[in-house]
């Protein structure tokens, strides 16, 4: 199957909390683009998608979703910028069994994006995101591992 994971678009610095920060008009604009691109590959709809609850996260899914289109969209409270790669690879591996996925799309954060990337193909170390970043990779569930296929940045 095919794991893309994208990290939001620029946000503000400052919000009352982390969870408040809102994406700037750039980081809408670098988003969509990310995802025009990432359409020119083939790709525009997903089997599942989920989503970070953060602000942020939530905006940028909310943006790039007038390029792509999905089966399923979930806010997952695991993907924050805090979530652990382990936990959110076990359970991409268990939503593919249950759903039969052939594609998921992950919005989610720094540092989980670099780490769940490294988590998912092995023996690399986790690549650094710039906002909007977005990489594919393809991976084997039964094996547990993938091959990072190609990344997109604005």
């Amino acid at each position: 199957m095919k794991v893309f994971i994208m990290r939001h678009g620029e946000a503000v610095h400052y919000a009352a909390t982390d969870e408040e920060r809102a994406l700037t008009p750039h980081g809408e604009l670098c988003s969509l683009s990310v995802a025009r691109a990432c359409k020119q590959q083939g790709f525009s709809s997903f089997d599942h998608v989920l989503v970070s609850p953060y602000l942020r996260a939530q905006q940028t899914w909310n943006r790039i979703s007038e390029v792509f289109t999905a089966k399923k969209v979930t806010v997952c409270d695991d993907i924050t910028p805090y979530g652990q790669a382990e936990d959110v690879a076990e359970y991409i591996g268990a939503l593919s069994n249950v759903e039969s996925l052939e594609s998921i799309l992950l919005v989610s954060h720094l540092p989980l994006v670099g780490y769940l990337t490294a988590e998912l193909v092995g023996d690399m170390n986790a690549p650094m995101f710039p906002t909007s970043g977005l990489v594919c990779v393809e991976y084997d569930v039964e094996r547990r591992q993938g091959e990072l296929l190609w990344h997109l940045h604005p």
